[in-house]
């Protein structure tokens, strides 16, 4: 296959696979969705969706929000872990779209990341998820994945993004993230990975990735 045809059969597989895509946290609008992907941070999705319910509860807008004290937001989000950190960045954020932007999210990705514990990855999935705007944010699934299918060389998730976006058409940036997400969770993680599931590995695998497979497996006989 040349890289071309692995890139298709790829599109293709994710495409058939999952032609409707869940979006993994649950959010209402951009500023719900901020502060869970914020909050997704070293955390799991799962664990992050049983505690926005109690957060937005409380405050699911910037100007309920800043009412909180950090104090408040901390002990509401500890459960997620990095609960100092993110209390004081929810709590921050919140401040400035008030004071800035009349409490609405902008859609700019540079303004997004001007945000306090707002970085590039929540950037671009805010971007992406909440207005369309086409964006591939790398996390540590797409990475895998890239890595394994010979798509990038597995350095750092900046270089992953940019392999990605030079790979895949744009039009397509938005669902095949979110694609490679599931796939990645279904079918090819990091541990407990059984290869004979994962059809777009087998298939089209870097082949260094696949000989370090079975020699594990064989080790492990």
């Amino acid at each position: 296959m040349t890289k071309q045809e692995k890139v298709n059969f790829t599109i293709d597989k994710l495409q058939e696979l999952y032609p409707e895509i869940p979006v993994p946290l649950d959010h209402k609008d951009p500023y719900t969705l901020l502060v869970a992907v914020l909050l997704s941070a070293q955390s799991t999705d799962v664990r992050v969706n049983k505690i926005t319910p109690l957060l937005f509860e409380r405050a699911d807008n910037p100007f309920d929000m800043v009412k909180l004290s950090v104090e408040e937001i901390r002990e509401i989000i500890k459960p997620v872990g990095l609960s100092p950190m993110k209390s004081k960045g929810i709590y921050g954020l919140s401040k400035i779209l008030i004071d800035k932007y009349n409490g609405e999210v902008p859609k700019e990705l540079e303004l997004l990341e001007e945000l306090p514990a707002v970085g590039h990855k929540t950037a671009s999935v805010v971007v992406s998820q909440a207005f369309g705007i086409p964006a591939f944010p790398v996390d540590t699934h797409i990475h895998r994945l890239m890595y394994r299918w010979g798509f990038s060389n597995g350095k750092n998730v900046v270089q992953t993004e940019k392999d990605a976006k030079r790979l895949f058409p744009k039009e397509l940036w938005n669902d095949l993230h979110l694609q490679i997400i599931w796939y990645g969770r279904d079918y090819s993680p990091a541990r407990g990975w059984n290869l004979e599931n994962d059809i777009i590995t087998m298939t089209i695998g870097r082949k260094t990735v696949l000989n370090q497979y079975y020699k594990t497996k064989k080790a492990a006989k």
